[in-house]
């Protein structure tokens, strides 16, 4: 019995060695497949959606038509946008550098006047921006550094590293404005709008690095025809794309849940880069424009002064100026062309990635500036085609026009039909008083699914004759997104307002009819 129970603990002792032998040896093969395999990202420790394409360097088309599931993509492919070195060849107005400082009569050869505005906030990168700004073949005007609400030992260092690059360079170009107030992302915009004697404003966020060359590229490609009146950057972003499955447009910030969901434009974590202009919803960290474009921004009272103002900023400049917002492209083999030569800072966020209350404000902004008109990269690469759209100026109006609203979308032919409600936001005719009004659920005004449009005229601060031009430029950018057949208003309405409708359903040549309905005719 002796003998056996011994003999029994040795079978056991084996089995225990074999059995650990067995875990380490499949251990060891795990730890060698993953780190060969050619899909595995440690880095970032995920997987990229689309394996076969996740280690490829993809144009933003390709990104698009993977990422996005758009087949229309493909039509995008054909124009091809010049990559760095064409652009640098297109005909511009500014001369380059190399001629002003050539030229016997360079008074006739003015270069651009730019004014860099670099905001901090803690980062220690300061003393980086104005070295590399120092090394720019095209001289700044101006470079201020901003410190707004900063804790007092940061904005005392920022303050020293200024006055020591000022007075060790005798450099009087450079000035520091600190407040205890922190005015926020909006706040440089404020600052900017005082640049008098500046072409162009450049203004950078605290994790920006840019090359040597990059304000030649940029006063070069802005002293274009075709980018003349236009935002530029070095990154950018792509809105989410409306989910096939229930119509809704998922958040901005579920891009690893969701194939619809917005992308950065380049993105390194994706091996993603930008080799062509391409036009994006709004930039990020860095912003160049035209210095008399900054005004734009405030037209509308943004909707909160805490987040936003990137998006703010696209919205407005295409609302009312007609301008677009672009990412430019670099020579991935010279530095000098990046518009942020450190990449890992311009990719850590701490604010709109990991608060939920900023992700919630960022996405009912964005759908927000959808719903009143804001033409998205989805909306022009996916036309819609909606049957009427339903505009109310007032509440009244609202009430009047309900049996036809309901009338439309009752499909009682059996046949589809889509219907959308405009409302002006004037008077409080808003979304929410018009769903409420129609027996809604406030909900439909937040779940990111068109039903009603709500143009937020009044919210944003427009008032008298600026009225008219915001149900205009509105009204412009929804039919071009919906492309209805037929814009109902009541024939009682507003002459001017009538006269705005009557320009953005006929704009481009489209197809869309403009029918004025008399009240008694709509209200049985």
């Amino acid at each position: 019995m002796i003998g056996d129970h011994a003999t029994g603990k040795r079978g056991g002792a084996r089995y225990k060695g074999a059995r650990a032998c067995f875990q380490f040896g499949f251990v060891t093969f795990a730890v060698v497949v993953l780190y060969m395999s050619p899909y595995a990202d440690l880095r970032f420790g995920i997987k990229p959606p689309g394996l076969a394409w996740g280690r490829k360097k993809l144009s933003p088309a390709e990104v698009c038509e993977h990422e996005m599931s758009s087949s229309s993509v493909k039509s995008e492919q054909a124009r091809q946008k010049p990559p760095v070195d064409e652009l640098l060849r297109m005909r511009s107005w500014w001369p380059s550098s190399s001629s002003v400082t050539s030229s016997s009569n360079s008074s006739m050869m003015r270069s651009p006047r730019v004014t860099v505005i670099l905001n901090h906030f803690k980062r220690g990168t300061l003393r980086a921006q104005l070295e590399q700004l120092r090394r720019q073949t095209l001289p700044f005007h101006r470079v201020w550094v901003l410190s707004f609400g900063s804790p007092r030992e940061k904005e005392a260092s920022f303050r020293r590293v200024v006055e020591a690059y000022s007075r060790g360079r005798d450099d009087p170009r450079v000035s520091f404005v600190s407040s205890d107030y922190n005015f926020r992302y909006y706040g440089r915009f404020q600052v900017a709008l005082q640049s008098d004697g500046a072409d162009y404003v450049y203004v950078m966020d605290d994790d920006m690095i840019p090359g040597a060359r990059m304000l030649e590229i940029l006063c070069h490609v802005a002293g274009t025809d075709r980018y003349a009146n236009a935002a530029l950057g070095s990154i950018g972003r792509i809105l989410p794309f409306q989910q096939a499955a229930d119509r809704t447009f998922p958040s901005y910030r579920t891009m690893f849940r969701s194939k619809e969901a917005g992308l950065y434009l380049p993105y390194k974590p994706y091996n993603i880069s930008v080799d062509r202009v391409v036009q994006v919803d709004l930039l990020c960290s860095s912003w160049f424009l035209p210095a008399g474009l900054v005004k734009t921004l405030f037209v509308e009272t943004p909707p909160t002064f805490m987040t936003g103002e990137d998006l703010h900023l696209s919205h407005m400049l295409q609302k009312y100026a007609g301008a677009g917002s672009f990412v430019l492209p670099v020579d991935a083999a010279d530095r000098a062309t990046w518009g942020d030569t450190d990449h890992r800072l311009a990719y850590v966020h701490t604010t709109t990635a990991t608060s939920k209350d900023m992700v919630r404000a960022r996405d009912d902004q964005w759908w927000r500036a959808l719903a009143s008109g804001y033409v998205t990269r989805w909306a022009a690469m996916h036309p819609q085609k909606v049957d009427a759209v339903l505009y109310a100026h007032t509440l009244g109006e609202v009430r009047a026009l309900a049996p036809l609203l309901r009338k439309f979308r009752a499909n009682e032919d059996g046949r589809r039909r889509t219907a959308y409600l405009v409302v002006s936001g004037v008077r409080r005719c808003t979304c929410e008083e018009a769903a409420r009004l129609l027996g809604w659920p406030e909900a439909v005004c937040k779940e990111r699914r068109f039903n009603i449009l709500d143009l937020g005229v009044g919210s944003g601060g427009v008032e008298g004759p600026a009225v008219l031009q915001a149900v205009y430029v509105g009204m412009r950018g929804i039919v071009r997104t919906h492309n209805p057949s037929v814009v109902v208003a009541l024939d009682d309405v507003d002459s001017k307002v009538k006269e705005a409708l009557r320009m953005a359903a006929g704009e481009d040549n489209r197809t869309s009819q403009l029918v004025m309905l008399p009240r008694c005719s709509v209200s049985m």
